[in-house]
């Protein structure tokens, strides 16, 4: 469940059925959200995909995992006299 009870307009979205703009509301009812317009009484029940898991990158590594990493200088290449 996304939204209240309460019916909302949402802002600048268009019907699928009239193709009126600013016509529908969204709500929660028995634990599911619909979308409802109400220029043409279409109505719909919403379904949300699931909330992909963010990727590990270094930016957001806990600390347990920053201590597992080992870091590595390298050296800068110089040229032999000869």
């Amino acid at each position: 469940m996304v939204y209240s009870s309460k019916r909302r307009f949402v802002a600048g979205a268009v019907c699928p059925r009239c193709s009126e703009m600013d016509k529908l509301v969204v709500y929660s009812e028995d634990g599911k959200d619909f979308r409802e317009c109400v220029a043409c009484g279409y109505k719909d029940e919403m379904h949300f995909k699931p909330i992909a898991r963010e990727l590990d990158t270094r930016v957001n590594l806990t600390e347990e995992d920053k201590q597992d990493i080992q870091v590595i200088n390298i050296l800068p290449f110089e040229k032999p006299d000869h």
